[in-house]
């Protein structure tokens, strides 16, 4: 596997309701198709780039996270940078969530991105050869939701 992991998926909906979705951390656990999103820290609010945010995890035990917004614009793209809170923050994560939206005949094919580029080093081998799988399985389930959620409301 390359540094970057990604899967698409064409949702029948016009950007903006995929959108909003995603910059609204409280509705990170409705979207996460892995189940390790148990609540944000600091959801009800619509991110802006430079904004940061933190999640309450699980899996297996329990942790949280530090998110920064890297990259946004309006309705076509969000990345978020992760890192383990406390401590462990300074050799664990790095990695980078991207959506990519892109409008089409159709609705929007959403490219979701795993970003191991700037993963720390001491735990990016390990990432790699244990979370692959799964990850690739979890964002095509994210996908997927986020289609039922936005085709559910029109």
């Amino acid at each position: 596997m390359s540094d970057v992991l990604s899967v698409q998926r064409l949702i029948p909906s016009p950007p903006e309701p995929i959108f909003d979705l995603l910059v609204d951390p409280a509705g990170h656990s409705e979207i996460d198709g892995g189940g390790t999103v148990k609540g944000a820290r600091s959801g009800g609010r619509r991110l802006v780039l430079g904004d940061r945010f933190g999640m309450d995890m699980k899996l297996g035990v329990a942790y949280s996270t530090r998110n920064t917004v890297i990259e946004l614009e309006e309705n076509r793209r969000i990345a978020w940078q992760t890192t383990a809170s406390g401590p462990a923050g300074a050799m664990l994560g790095g990695r980078i969530w991207r959506y990519v939206l892109e409008p089409v005949e159709g609705g929007t094919l959403v490219t979701e991105s795993w970003d191991l580029t700037q993963e720390r080093v001491t735990s990016k081998f390990v990432v790699k050869a244990t979370m692959t799988d799964a990850t690739k399985r979890n964002m095509e389930r994210t996908l997927a939701r986020i289609e039922e959620l936005v085709t559910a409301v029109g």
